[in-house]
């Protein structure tokens, strides 16, 4: 497994395990599978409904607390400095941890500057050990990072060989912080799996499109966190630290890239009024 450095001088694994979409039922094995395969980080969120699996799991996988790399996320409907303050006291309860490795803000809206404050007590408090924020795009990112004592340690965003962040990844650069992926398959869309870029690389080294695709983000300095619930498919997904691309090979797959989200924009009025109607109506 490869680190990363943030910028507080915390150690954070490059690949993770991500839950979204996982259900608290499912989650345990799951997470068991993961840990079992070798891996040493766990994204998960308030929104996602299974922080309590995931507790669960690290609590009975024998591998010492402090190996492990637990990432939650303070959802909308808890924004604010009281309710977010009372919802990473939840998160540690759900999660049966006294200290949460990474939080961040889930979505940029609400009063996040409330939800910030309440984090960067915790931290000062030891509670949390490194906090950040999630879909910030670089005009709300920079907002933050002007105004607050706690610089984000990191910003997850949607980033994959289609949508490559490549504006927002540099201004993360000049903050200090740092790039994480969510959807690094972009959840197989655009015929991922099959794509012919992605494929001839892969072939070359004896892999798949899928560890081709994250191998490009791990030398691109993202750290990624892919979803799957099959064993097989999780250790495949950590098997992408024995090859490394060459320049060629990056300037292809630098140029799938299309520069928009295949899923929703932050700058889109229909998505941001979609958001924070379920920040209102989905508690958790």
């Amino acid at each position: 497994m490869e680190y990363v450095t943030l910028n507080n001088g915390v150690k954070m694994p490059m690949l993770g395990y991500g839950v979204y979409q996982v259900t608290n039922d499912e989650c345990e094995r799951c997470v068991l599978d993961a840990i079992g395969a070798g891996y040493r980080a766990i994204d998960t969120a308030q929104a996602y409904g299974n922080e309590e699996a995931v507790g669960s799991a690290m609590k009975k996988s024998g591998v010492p607390r402090e190996e492990l790399f637990v990432t939650t996320k303070v959802w909308i409907s808890n924004a604010g400095y009281e309710a977010a303050k009372a919802s990473i006291e939840a998160s540690l309860k759900k999660l049966q941890t006294e200290y949460i490795d990474l939080m961040l803000i889930h979505q940029p809206f609400g009063d996040y500057y409330g939800t910030y404050r309440a984090m960067e007590e915790a931290y000062k408090a030891g509670v949390l050990r490194a906090i950040g924020v999630s879909n910030f795009y670089p005009d709300r990112l920079i907002d933050l990072c002007q105004f607050v004592e706690v610089t984000p340690a990191v910003n997850q965003v949607e980033t994959h060989v289609f949508q490559q962040q490549q504006t927002a990844h540099e201004y993360m650069k000049k903050y200090g912080v740092q790039h994480e992926s969510w959807g690094p398959f972009a959840e197989g869309r655009k015929d991922f799996f099959t794509n012919p870029v992605l494929t001839e690389i892969g072939e070359k080294y004896g892999k798949s499109s899928a560890q081709t695709a994250l191998r490009f983000l791990l030398q691109s300095d993202v750290v990624v966190i892919p979803k799957t619930t099959h064993r097989d498919r999780m250790e495949q997904n950590l098997d992408v630290f024995d090859f490394t691309l060459n320049d060629e090979d990056m300037a292809a797959i630098r140029a799938l890239d299309e520069g928009e989200s295949l899923f929703f924009s932050h700058y889109d009025p229909a998505t941001v009024e979609m958001l924070t109607g379920m920040g209102k109506t989905r508690k958790v």
